[in-house]
C-alpha cells in the first residue's frame, strides 16, 4: 500500500465472493482462473479510484477509500466489470459489497495498518455480510456523505433500519441502484428476517459495556444465565440486548 493512506473519517468497502466454498470444491481447477480475474477486477476497480487495498483474505478485499463518492464509484466500477466477464465453467462470479464511512486512525507501530478502528472496520464488514452476490450495501454514515455528490445515474434504494450481528445498534442501509446492476433481491439477511420473539427497542441502549461482555461471555458456557439486582436497575433491558446480539 501507499503512504498517503487515509485516516480520520474513512469509508471502507469490504467484499465477498457468494458461495466461494462451493465454487472451489465443485471446479477447483475453473475457480482458481476465475479467482484470479476476480482479484484482478477489484485491485483495478480500488486503485483507479484512488483506494488502497488494505486486506485480501482468500475471495475478501478490504479497501479504505479518502472520500465516499470514490468508494462508491469502485464498488460500482467493480460490479459492472463482473457483470461483463465471461467466467467460463464457474458460472457467474457474484460479489456482495459493502461500505461504511466513520473514524479510523493508522497505526505508528507497523503492527496494524488501523487501529482502535474496530468498530468502523467491523461495522462495515456486518455491512457486506447480509448482502447478496450483485448487491451493494451502504450505511447511513455513509449515505449522508453522498447525498449532494452522487452521480445522475446512480440512486440509493432506503433498505430501512436492521439489525445486525455483533453490533450494539441498529444501522440504517441503503442499496446501490444503477444502470448495469441487479436491483431486485430477497430480503437482507439481518437480524430483522429472523424469526425470533425479541421485541423491538424504542430507545438505544447505552453504556453497561462491562456488563454485556460479561453476560455474553457467561452465555458461552450455559444456556440459561439469570440476572439478580434491585428492580428497576435495567436487568430486562439488559438481558434483551444481549439476547439479540446471540441470535446468531
Amino acid at each position: 500500500m501507499g503512504t498517503n493512506l487515509p485516516t480520520g473519517t474513512v469509508t471502507f468497502l469490504f467484499t465477498d465472493i457468494e458461495g466461494s466454498t462451493r465454487l472451489w470444491q465443485e471446479q477447483p481447477q475453473a475457480m482458481a482462473v476465475s479467482h484470479e480475474r476476480h482479484d484482478a477486477i477489484l485491485r483495478q476497480a480500488i486503485e483507479s479510484h484512488h483506494g488502497y487495498v488494505m486486506e485480501i483474505v482468500g475471495d475478501a478485499f478490504a479497501a479504505a477509500f479518502h472520500n465516499a463518492l470514490n468508494g462508491l464509484q469502485a464498488a460500482l466500477a467493480a460490479q459492472r466489470s463482473l457483470q461483463a466477464e465471461s467466467w467460463g465453467e464457474t458460472g457467474a462470479i457474484r460479489v456482495r459489497m459493502g461500505l461504511h464511512t466513520g473514524a479510523a486512525e493508522i497505526s505508528s507501530d507497523g503492527s496494524k495498518y488501523y487501529h482502535e478502528s474496530y468498530t468502523t472496520l467491523a461495522s462495515t464488514q456486518r455491512v457486506m455480510s447480509v448482502a447478496y452476490g450483485g448487491q451493494v450495501l451502504l450505511s447511513q454514515t455513509t449515505r449522508e456523505l453522498l447525498q449532494n455528490v452522487l452521480p445522475a445515474e446512480v440512486g440509493l434504494r432506503d433498505m430501512g433500519e436492521h439489525r445486525l450481528k455483533d453490533l450494539r445498534s441498529p444501522l440504517h442501509l441503503y442499496q446501490l441502484v444503477a444502470p448495469g446492476l441487479p436491483q431486485d433481491f430477497p430480503a437482507l439477511k439481518s437480524l430483522n428476517n429472523l424469526p425470533n420473539n425479541l421485541p423491538i427497542q424504542l430507545t438505544r441502549f447505552v453504556g453497561r459495556g462491562q456488563e454485556l461482555s460479561e453476560v455474553e461471555r457467561q452465555l458461552t458456557g450455559t444456556r440459561l444465565l439469570p440476572l439478580t439486582g434491585p428492580g428497576g436497575t435495567g436487568k430486562t433491558r439488559l438481558a434483551l440486548q444481549a439476547a439479540g446480539f446471540s441470535w446468531i
